[in-house]
């Protein structure tokens, strides 16, 4: 049996800018070890499997794997799929919204538009701060090490996915950071975190943060864009009262450094809830003629 097959562009204006993502639509009957070896095929950051909801709140289900494991909840996967979803006319919003059922629960898509200018959210699951980073904590500071912070202090965050995230001076001082690679590696194991996520704010461009996500675990590896990054990230802020515009809305420019030009767009309602997305290109269509 073959499948419908896309592979989209995520947070891109236009193909190329973004995060790609390779979607398997209707993959009923699939078993794990062949998703596993399907993503494992694409090379992509994430593979999604869509699947009939197992609840009549949901509008699909969704199980989301990269090369190595299945992953509970990714932001870029979830904004892509809702985008393949729709256009394959696999499921109808209901006053604008989609249902994503995933292995974190039912997560809300708003969809706004049609087509490559449609705009989609996803509401990302409640972020904490587990730590607040301390000088002595030499697994930090080696990551940090030679960069200047900004005002707030480093935190470990959990939403999800566990990242460290720290504020750095300017928009120079996170361009051109260089990974220390061993030492993101280092302090993701040690908290059992994806990596290092760094920022700044910025003043006169078409966006308010400038966002790099280090990916220390299990691969050394830059992310174009990610949402799920930028979600936690937008917990930590709105929980400092250090948000860059006071409607809650901003706009993140991530993924240069790595060849990409993606833009990312964040907000948080007056419930405090995070919601993380921007615009879906499709690239590619066709099937996927893989047996289980």
């Amino acid at each position: 049996m073959d499948r419908e097959f896309v592979q989209l562009d995520v947070f891109a204006a236009k193909p190329g800018d973004g995060n790609p993502l390779a979607v398997v639509l209707d993959a009923e009957g699939l078993s794990d070890d062949t998703m596993q070896a399907i993503a494992k095929w694409t090379r992509l950051p994430e593979t999604t499997f869509v699947f009939p909801p197992t609840t009549a709140e949901a509008s699909y289900r969704l199980r989301i794997f990269s090369p190595r494991r299945e992953v509970p909840f990714a932001g870029h996967p979830s904004i892509g799929s809702a985008h393949a979803v729709l256009d394959a006319g696999l499921a109808t919003p209901r006053d604008g919204v989609l249902i994503q059922e995933c292995a974190v629960g039912l997560l809300p898509v708003e969809v706004r538009g049609d087509g490559r200018e449609r705009r989609l959210a996803v509401r990302a699951p409640k972020a904490r701060v587990l730590e607040v980073g301390q000088p002595e904590d030499v697994r930090l500071s080696n990551a940090l090490r030679g960069h200047v912070p900004g005002a707030l202090p480093p935190v470990l965050m959990d939403g999800g996915r566990r990242w460290w995230i720290s504020e750095l001076v300017d928009e120079a001082s996170v361009r051109s950071l260089v990974p220390r690679w061993d030492a993101i590696s280092t302090l993701a194991r040690a908290h059992e975190a994806m990596g290092l996520c760094v920022f700044a704010r910025c003043q006169g461009r078409d966006y308010d943060l400038v966002v790099r996500a280090l990916v220390g675990q299990p691969a050394q590896v830059e992310d174009a864009a990610s949402g799920a990054a930028n979600a936690t990230l937008a917990a930590f802020l709105h929980e400092s009262g250090a948000m860059p515009n006071a409607d809650g809305r901003y706009v993140v420019s991530q993924g240069r450094e790595v060849g990409h030009d993606a833009r990312l767009e964040l907000r948080v309602d007056a419930e405090g809830e995070v919601w993380s997305g921007g615009q879906v290109q499709t690239v590619v269509r066709g099937r996927l003629d893989w047996p289980d």
